[in-house]
C-alpha cells in the first residue's frame, strides 16, 4: 500500500480499509528507519492517522501545513513523496530529521525548536489575506507541550485579536519530551479523560431546541447553554476567551472523524482550534510502555558519558546539600536529571518547554539562598539570552548552567549543534565557563562551581563519551592545565578538542616540531599563566568546537596580542559563522579541520611560513 503513496492526492482515492492498512505499514516503515538511524520515533508514531486526515482534507502545498517543532514530521514526509530517500534520514546529505525547505514546497519552515509555529502562521495568514497574498489556507500543528511555550501564548493572543484565518490543530498527547508540565494541560487532561464532553453540549443543544420557539432565542438560549459545559471544561473557555473557535475534542486515530473536523474548520472564518486526541508512540509496544518519553527519541545517556558524570555528581553533591535545587524544560531523562528527580523529587522542577521562564525561576531562587542548577541542550539555551544576561548576570546570582549536547551534535543537523554557547556566554559580565575534557573533570567543576558564589557559572559539555583519567590528571578552580612541554608551537585546546591536540602533538614530533599542550578548562575567565606560556611560543593553535569568529580563540588572540613583546602567529580553529548541515559528529569536526589531522596540517602550515618555504 505505502509503495502507492507518491504524494497527497494519493491519499483521496483510498478507503477507510485501506486508509487503516497504509496506517499499520507507515508505523512499521518509520520504526524500521529510525531503530536504525536514530531519530525521533514516539512522536511520529502518535500522527500517523492525523496526518493521513490533514493531507486528505488539505492540498499541501498550495494549503500551507506548519509543524511546530517539527519531531512529528515523518509521515508528512513519507506522504509528500519521500518514501524512496527516507533510508538517508538524518545521515550526511540525506533527509532532515525535520521539516526542510530546501527538501521539499511541502515544507514551509525549517522549525526544530518548539513553539513557534503559531507566530509564523500568524505571519503567514497576514500576507495570505494582503493585497500580495494568494489566499491559500494556513494549518498550525501543534502539540500541548509546545504551549508551554511563551511564544505559543503570544502567538494565540495575535490570532485571535487579528481575527486571523488559521486552523490550529491541537494535538494533545499529554507530553513534550516527558509529561506536559502546565496548568493548561491538566485543564486538556481532563478532557482526555472525559469524551462525554462533546456528548453534553449536543444533549443540551437539542433539548433547548425542543422546548424553545425558533429565532433569535434559540441561537441565545443555545449558546448559553454551551457556556455552561464550557465553564465545567475550561479548555473551552481559554481559547474562545482569546477569540479562539473551540472545536473538539477528537479521536487523533480516526482519520473520517478528523477529515470531516478539518473539512468544517475550513467552512469557518478567524481562528479555529481543532483539539485532537493522539496516543505518542501508538501501535508499537517499546514506545506505549515507556512511562517517560514514549521513545520520543532512540537513544539515552551511556554510562561514562558526560551527561552521566553530571548525574552521579549532582547527585552527590545533593545528598550533603539542602539548598541544591534541579530545573529543566520538558528534558529530565535526556540531560541526566531523571535519577536526581526520583531521589529528590521535592528539589526537581521541570517547567516545561520554557528555557526563558527556567532561567528567570533560577534565578529567583538563587536570590532567596538557593543553588539553582539549570541542566538544558545547548541550543535552546540561545532562547534565554537576555534572561541570563538581565536576570542572572546583572544581578550576580550563583545560577549553575550545565549545557549538554555543546558543541557539533550530529544527525539533528544545524538546528541542534550546540556552537553558540561559549561565544554568548562569555560575553555576559562575571559569567565562569568550564569545559571540561573528561569524566572527571566535569565532575571537579561541578565541585567548583558550587565554591563561586559571586556570579554565574557555565558548564558546556558533548553528548559523546567521556575520557576517564586519573585523580591526578585533573585541573581545580578556574586555573587551566598544562599536558605537554613544546618550543615550536603552543596548543591550546577546549574541552573534547582536548583528544585531537594531544594526538596532534604526537603527529608533529615526527616532522621534529615539538608542540606544547595546554587544557584550557576554563574559557572565561581565562589563566594568565597560560597566556603568557602561550606568548612565548613562536606560534599559538586554539582549537573550540564553537563559532570561531567572536568565540573564545578570538579572546585569546586579542589577549596575546596585548602581551608585551613580539608576540606569536595565532591561528584559531573553531567553527565557521555558517549553519552546519547534519552527519556523523566525527565527519563533520573532521570536515573543518577540528581533528588531529586538522591541528597537524596548520601547524605544519605555519611552520613552513616561518621558514620562508611559502
Amino acid at each position: 500500500m505505502l509503495e502507492q503513496i507518491t504524494c497527497p492526492a494519493d491519499l483521496r482515492r483510498l478507503s477507510p480499509s485501506e486508509l487503516k492498512k497504509l496506517s499499520q505499514e507507515i508505523r512499521s516503515f518509520i520504526v524500521d528507519t529510525v531503530e536504525t538511524n536514530g531519530g525521533h520515533l514516539g512522536s511520529n508514531l502518535g500522527v500517523v492517522e492525523l496526518t493521513i486526515a490533514l493531507h486528505r482534507a488539505f492540498d499541501s502545498p498550495r494549503d500551507i501545513l506548519l509543524w511546530d517543532t517539527g519531531h512529528q514530521a515523518y509521515v508528512h514526509k513519507v506522504l509528500t513523496g519521500r518514501t524512496e530517500s527516507f533510508s538517508s534520514l538524518r545521515k550526511a546529505g540525506g533527509l532532515s530529521g525535520y521539516p526542510s525547505r530546501a527538501e521539499s514546497d511541502h515544507d514551509w519552515i525549517e522549525n526544530s525548536h518548539a513553539s513557534t509555529a503559531l507566530s509564523y502562521a500568524f505571519g503567514i495568514a497576514a500576507a495570505q489575506s494582503s493585497n500580495v497574498g494568494e489566499g491559500r489556507r494556513v494549518i498550525a500543528i501543534v502539540g500541548d507541550g509546545a504551549l508551554t511555550g511563551g511564544m505559543a501564548f503570544e502567538g494565540l493572543n495575535n490570532l485571535g485579536h487579528a481575527g486571523s484565518n488559521v486552523i490550529i490543530v491541537l494535538n494533545d498527547n499529554g507530553r513534550s519530551y516527558a509529561p506536559t508540565i502546565s496548568r493548561l494541560s491538566d485543564s486538556l487532561k481532563r478532557l482526555r479523560n472525559n469524551p462525554r464532553y462533546l456528548e453534553q453540549q449536543e444533549k443540551l443543544e437539542r433539548k433547548v431546541k425542543n422546548v424553545l420557539p425558533f429565532g433569535e432565542s434559540v441561537e441565545k438560549a443555545i449558546e448559553a447553554a454551551k457556556a455552561a459545559v464550557r465553564e465545567i471544561w475550561d479548555p473551552t473557555s481559554f481559547f474562545e476567551n482569546l477569540g479562539l473557535r473551540y472545536n473538539g475534542p477528537f479521536d487523533g486515530h480516526n482519520v473520517e472523524e478528523l477529515e470531516r473536523a478539518f473539512r468544517n474548520a475550513a467552512d469557518f472564518d478567524g481562528p479555529t482550534v481543532i483539539h485532537v486526541l493522539t496516543e505518542k508512540g501508538r501501535g508499537y509496544g517499546p514506545a506505549e510502555n515507556d512511562p517517560v518519553k514514549r521513545l520520543h527519541d532512540i537513544g539515552n545517556p551511556k554510562p561514562g558519558s558526560y551527561t552521566a558524570a553530571f548525574t552521579e555528581v549532582l547527585i552527590k553533591e545533593a545528598e550533603s546539600r539542602q539548598d541544591i535545587v534541579a530545573i529543566t524544560a520538558a528534558m529530565p531523562d535526556s540531560t541526566g536529571l531523571l535519577p536526581y528527580s526520583e531521589r529528590f523529587p521535592e528539589r526537581f522542577f521541570d517547567v516545561g518547554i520554557a528555557e526563558q521562564h527556567a532561567t528567570t525561576a533560577a534565578a529567583g531562587m538563587a536570590m532567596s539562598g538557593l543553588r539553582p542548577v539549570v541542566a538544558i541542550y545547548a541550543t535552546f539555551l540561545n532562547r534565554a539570552f537576555d534572561q541570563i544576561a538581565f536576570d542572572v548576570g546583572l544581578h550576580e546570582l550563583p545560577v549553575i548552567f550545565c549545557l549538554d549536547r555543546a558543541g557539533i551534535t550530529g544527525p539533528d543537523g544545524a538546528s541542534h549543534h550546540g556552537l553558540l554557547d561559549m561565544m554568548l556566554m562569555s560575553k555576559i559580565p562575571g559569567m565562569t565557563i568550564f569545559a571540561p575534557s573528561s569524566y572527571q573533570e566535569l565532575q571537579q567543576m561541578f565541585q567548583d562551581a558550587l565554591e563561586i558564589t559571586d556570579g554565574p557559572v557555565c558548564i558546556r559539555y558533548p553528548r559523546t563519551p567521556a575520557p576517564t583519567v586519573h585523580e591526578t590528571e585533573v585541573g581545580r578552580g578556574t586555573k587551566a592545565r598544562k599536558l605537554r612541554e613544546g618550543k615550536d608551537a603552543c596548543i591550546l585546546a577546549i574541552g573534547k578538542m582536548l583528544e585531537p591536540a594531544q594526538e596532534a602533538a604526537s603527529a608533529l614530533e615526527q616532522h621534529g616540531i615539538h608542540c606544547g599542550v595546554w587544557d584550557v578548562r576554563c574559557v572565561s575567565p581565562l589563566d594568565e599563566a597560560m597566556l603568557e606560556d602561550a606568548h612565548r611560543h613562536p606560534v599559538v593553535i586554539t582549537i573550540e568546537d564553537g563559532i570561531a569568529e567572536g568565540g573564545i580563540g578570538a579572546t585569546i588572540q586579542n589577549k596575546l596580542s596585548r602581551l608585551e613583546g613580539r608576540g606569536p602567529i595565532v591561528r584559531t580553529l573553531g567553527i565557521p559563522s555558517a549553519y552546519v548541515p547534519q552527519g556523523n559528529a566525527d565527519d563533520i569536526l573532521s570536515k573543518l579541520g577540528l581533528d588531529s589531522n586538522g591541528i597537524t596540517k596548520e601547524v605544519l602550515s605555519v611552520n613552513k611560513f616561518l621558514q620562508g618555504d611559502n
